[in-house]
């Protein structure tokens, strides 16, 4: 075991893991982001408050056991690189960190006590094959880890590449993912309660699509968990 930590300290000297919000040097129990950048990362009540901002964002559309992002998104923060680093430089490894920050706060929440099933939002096979992962199943491992919960990545699938989001309005969002998904093996998801993974949530259309699509199922529940709310 001693031997283990000396050469991991050793690496450590030569390859120095750099914290992604200021590029200082991580100390030893710090994992992708330092101490000081985490502070200062502005939280959500979302966790702790049934009607909050996430919530309402899908009042009137879908209907929601629960929903909650971890963190507020602020531009030019220590969290905008983390999710840059997740989903454009191959940075798998704060997914799960992000994942199982979710999945802490998850155990303290009264809201998420009866999760059958996550399903991570689902890329199209052509995008996910560009870019090698899906950054939302990274942020589902890091939740399993903590809450042992399957991760089922089959029943919901991407048939439509669409385009990026990034730059169109409200309307445009939803007219770009209104019937993108599909699903298979309904008879797994009967009854349960799903936890539906994304990273950062702004009009909410993809989520709202994905809603509509498992909604089609008999008895089924779904709550809504993401990293961040712009």
């Amino acid at each position: 075991m001693w031997i283990s930590s000396l050469f991991d300290d050793f690496i450590s000297l030569i390859y120095p893991k750099i914290c992604l919000g200021c590029n200082n040097s991580l100390l030893k129990h710090e994992q992708c982001i330092c101490t000081v950048c985490e502070f200062h990362i502005p939280k959500t009540n979302h966790f702790e408050i049934k009607e909050n901002d996430l919530q309402k964002l899908f009042w009137g559309k879908v209907q929601l056991d629960h929903a909650a992002a971890l963190y507020e998104f602020v531009k030019d923060s220590p969290l905008q690189k983390m999710i840059h680093a997740l989903k454009y430089e191959e940075n798998q490894e704060v997914g799960i960190y992000l994942g199982k920050q979710i999945a802490y706060e998850i155990e303290e929440s009264i809201f998420f006590k009866d999760i059958d099933y996550i399903i991570p939002v689902p890329l199209h096979p052509k995008k996910e094959k560009i870019r090698g992962y899906n950054q939302s199943r990274c942020i589902a491992k890091g939740i399993k880890e903590v809450l042992k919960t399957e991760i089922v990545t089959t029943t919901l699938t991407r048939t439509v590449d669409t385009e990026s989001q990034t730059k169109k309005n409200k309307y445009s969002r939803w007219e770009n993912v209104g019937e993108v998904f599909r699903m298979t093996d309904v008879e797994k998801l009967k009854h349960k309660h799903i936890l539906l993974i994304d990273d950062v949530i702004t009009t909410g259309s993809t989520l709202e699509a994905c809603v509509t699509t498992l909604q089609q199922i008999e008895g089924i529940k779904v709550s809504i968990v993401t990293i961040a709310i712009a």
